[in-house]
């Protein structure tokens, strides 16, 4: 056994010396060092996420964190990247550069495991928007333009620069190409530090082994040595060698960290040899899997009678203890003593830019989405024709005050309450702005403004046609002022409730939920809003 572990330590060694040579000083050296993320356990007190790690990452290479469901990788990943909630609790050192500091914009990306991408968008269009928030005002609009399309041949996404997104009801590109312009969108700033959280979840072995080898050439495009951190389920062998280091998790423990080319040599010397004609990633977290307790026969790669347990605790111990472990302890207090200047921050675009490419946006999307207010307009317009019809010339005399009145109750009514049928596009809008906001691309003011001025114009053309057509079928007051005052009245009582929509979407992201707690609200607003009972007498 000590002549494997002897070989595959120095083939650790050798790969660590060759590589400190060849790194660039605008690279991102990241280290973390007795790293540990806590959460709150109800009545139990705090429950251990990540126990003590170490380890590092370089730039000119892709670092691999592996593990089963549930060992942290995640946790992990958000903890290098700054974005933990506030319930977990994080204490050790993460270095970037030597220093103890936040990531700047710019400098870092991070593509999250869902693609949350308006579905409504060409692949250009999604690329191209994003590069307008994003870029500072400095660059101009052909120099933006040229960047996302670079971006876009980057990724191999050139021949689908036109094809729509696509989500439920429209067909779009595919789950690999949309993971891909997921990626293009965060590498527009061209970051040094990028971080993927399950890129290959949800595709083929195809799809995903095309996706990896995209990202895995990004750092040899650009000038910039990129340094890439993913966390990935079980990859493929072929996937697997793309990767330099590995990260080997289980219960929130390191098993495993060092080059991927000599994994397989430390699982064999502790007794866990990878089967032939077996992935090894399958055997690794196999062997370290503990959702499927059960005793392994030596088939499996475990000793007869051997817990999976156990075999975690052998692997845990036997990586402290090496050599291998004290190698990556060295590696770290050199990239400690590295005297690098503080990251910059980057500049996006100004406020003023965010709000018109945010609003323009928001009325491609509106535009193209059927549900969002085209069908709306189009039960509105019934409706109008069925009041028109069924109120048609309704007189003045004192007998039509009654009919008057219903009328308007159920005018502003159904106009109002229907909205709420838009709720689950207002998710939607809701999902894409919360994954959009962690990386800076545009803040919550500029969102908001966006998203109200881009509903403007359809929120008018629902207040005016319909509006126009009860009006006059059924014989209103005559002249313009007061058909304006009726309008205007239709249209303030949408605009509103479009306006608690949004809120409640930003409160509830689930719809089922939103629309029950939408038209609660909707309710009380009606009880309350004089047609039932006066204001003053309303307690």
């Amino acid at each position: 056994m000590l002549p494997v572990l002897l070989e595959y330590e120095t083939t650790f060694e050798v790969e660590a010396m060759n590589e400190v040579d060849h790194q660039e000083e605008k690279g991102v050296f990241i280290t973390w060092e007795d790293l540990w993320v806590t959460v709150s356990d109800g009545k139990n007190g705090r429950k251990a996420i990540l126990q003590g790690l170490k380890g590092y990452a370089k730039p000119g290479q892709l670092l691999a964190i592996m593990g089963p469901s549930g060992c942290g990788k995640s946790t992990l990943l958000d903890a290098l990247a700054g974005r933990l909630g506030s319930k977990s609790k994080q204490t050790g050192m993460i270095l970037i550069n030597g220093r103890k500091q936040a990531l700047a914009y710019g400098t870092s990306a991070y593509v999250t495991e869902d693609d949350t991408i308006l579905t409504t968008l060409t692949v250009g269009e999604a690329v191209y928007y994003s590069a307008q928030l994003q870029l500072p005002d400095s660059m101009s609009k052909s120099e933006k333009k040229e960047r996302a399309e670079f971006t876009i041949r980057e990724m191999g996404l050139q021949d689908a620069i036109n094809t729509r997104i696509g989500g439920w009801g429209s067909k779009g590109i595919s789950g690999g190409q949309k993971r891909r312009v997921s990626i293009c969108i965060e590498i527009l700033t061209h970051p040094r530090l990028l971080f993927l959280d399950e890129p290959t979840s949800g595709l083929d072995s195809a799809a995903s082994y095309y996706v990896m080898s995209r990202i895995a050439s990004l750092n040899k495009k650009n000038g910039i040595q990129m340094t890439i951190i993913a966390s990935i389920h079980q990859p493929s062998n072929e996937i697997f060698q793309l990767f330099n280091n590995l990260c080997l998790l289980s219960s929130g423990k390191t098993v495993y960290f060092g080059p991927v080319s000599a994994a397989n040599k430390f699982f064999s010397s502790n007794g866990f040899p990878c089967p032939s004609l077996q992935n090894p990633p399958d055997h690794f977290v196999k062997i370290i899997n503990k959702d499927f307790e059960q005793e392994e026969d030596p088939e499996k790669g475990l000793a007869r009678g051997l817990t999976t347990e156990e075999a975690i605790h052998i692997l845990v111990e036997s990586y402290d203890s090496s050599k291998i472990s004290h190698q990556v302890h060295k590696e770290i207090s050199q990239m400690k003593k590295r005297d690098s200047d503080a990251m910059e921050k980057k500049s996006h675009a100004d406020f003023l830019t965010q709000c018109m490419v945010l609003t323009r946006r928001s009325f491609v999307n509106m535009y193209r989405e059927v549900g969002y207010h085209w069908l709306r307009l189009l039960i509105y317009g019934a409706l109008a024709l069925s009041l028109g019809t069924m109120f048609f010339h309704i007189g003045s005399s004192s007998e039509s005050i009654q009919a008057r009145a219903s009328l308007l109750v159920f005018v502003v009514t159904f106009l109002t309450f229907i909205t709420v049928g838009a709720f689950p596009y207002f998710v939607e809008d809701m999902k894409v702005f919360e994954r959009k906001r962690p990386n800076g691309h545009y803040g919550v003011t500029a969102y908001t403004i966006g998203n109200t001025l881009s509903s403007v114009p359809f929120l008018l053309l629902m207040s005016l046609i319909p509006g126009a057509v009860v009006y006059y079928l059924v014989g209103l007051h005559q002249g313009h002022q007061e058909f304006i005052y009726f309008t205007s009245i239709l249209f303030v009582s949408v605009f509103l409730v479009e306006g608690l929509m949004m809120i409640v979407a930003s409160i509830v992201p689930n719809f089922l939920l939103g629309i029950i707690f939408g038209t609660g609200i909707l309710g009380v607003m009606m009880l309350d809003g004089g047609f039932y009972r006066l204001p003053s007498d309303i307690p």
